[in-house]
């Protein structure tokens, strides 16, 4: 019985890294053409300029600047990009960071968003501060995730010390169901899974990021150091078009409305109100402007990720960077595209 079970899980993983991860496909060149130019996301609003992009451009040209390939898990995604399938990716900024401090070709050329997380506790838990989070569980998505750097960094601004909480990996999509349980005290992570707890009349805000860490970074897009050599320009479009949906998404609510709508349902397979929630409550919960490489919003995060043990510094903001494909956000303007014309 051990030997079939056995059996049965190394199938279930061979066929799992087929048809997911495409890890027995012959490997992609990350000097592909545009045409074959993929780029790996998951359903969350850091990404949102991703699907958004794409969209835009089918509407207005017909045909995309890259394929974009959805993710459910940072682990997939990961591999992904390691095994050549995604010549470029949405990704946390630690684990780029770490990446590169590992030796892999990656390079950071432009921000996924600001803000856009919370803490989120139970409703009807006496947790209202961060000090009442002493003893108690909280989830965050990843090592390398800029969540667990946010609780670092909350608790040392309460006198905490990292042992005075427990820290749990769990998929975002995973954590509502945690916390509705009861089975963790509080979630972080990137929306829109923790407007759902809120939307949904069980979770409760203790504190947006925009609040405690204003400008916070989560994800960024990278790009295999590869294509920058060897078609720039195909990175230059795709920056370019990422940077003008991030305009487009801020020029008005009707337009976060509209792409909370298109994305939802041809992207993130949500139901569009909890995207037009977490777009509008506030309206600053999660901007798309302002998203120029800054060499102190990384050094920061490389301060914190030593004191939190991921990053070993042996790479810098140069190292892991490319800040050159946009350098005056002020000349960036938004696609002309009206969605109700």
């Amino acid at each position: 019985m051990i030997i079939i079970a056995v059996g049965w899980l190394a199938l279930i993983t061979l066929i799992h890294a087929s048809i997911n991860l495409h890890l027995f496909r012959s490997k992609q060149s990350a000097t592909a053409s545009p045409n074959e130019f993929r780029i790996g996301f998951l359903p969350v609003t850091c990404h949102l300029t991703c699907p958004v992009t794409d969209f835009i451009n089918k509407q207005m040209t017909g045909e995309s600047i890259f394929e974009p390939v959805r993710f459910n898990g940072w682990p997939e995604l990961k591999e992904a990009y390691l095994s050549g399938y995604t010549p470029a990716t949405f990704i946390l900024a630690p684990m780029a960071m770490a990446l590169r401090e590992q030796g892999v070709p990656i390079k950071i050329v432009y921000l996924g968003h600001r803000d856009g997380s919370a803490v989120m506790v139970h409703k009807d838990s006496r947790i209202y501060r961060m000090e009442d989070l002493r003893g108690k569980r909280i989830a965050v998505p990843n090592r390398f995730s800029n969540q667990r750097l946010l609780i670092f960094r909350a608790l040392k601004q309460a006198n905490m010390r990292p042992q005075d909480v427990e820290l749990l990996e769990m998929p975002p999509p995973d954590m509502p169901a945690a916390l509705y349980a009861k089975a963790v005290d509080a979630i972080s992570s990137g929306e829109p899974f923790m407007g759902q707890t809120e939307l949904d009349g069980y979770g409760r805000v203790l504190w947006l990021t925009k609040d405690v860490w204003p400008n916070f970074i989560s994800c960024v897009l990278a790009v295999h150091e590869d294509m920058i050599k060897n078609h720039r320009d195909v990175v230059q479009r795709l920056v370019d078009g990422i940077a003008k949906s991030g305009k487009w998404i801020d020029k008005s609510m009707d337009h976060r409305m509209e792409a909370a709508q298109f994305v939802a349902n041809n992207y993130y397979n949500q139901n569009p109100r909890l995207l037009r929630f977490v777009l509008s409550k506030p309206p600053d919960r999660v901007k798309y402007t302002n998203l120029t490489l800054r060499k102190p919003d990384f050094e920061e995060i490389e301060q914190l990720g030593r004191s939190a043990g991921i990053l070993n510094g042996t790479a810098h903001f140069e190292d892991y960077t490319d800040a050159s494909f946009v350098t005056d956000e002020t000349a960036v303007q938004p696609y002309d595209w009206d969605p109700k014309k």
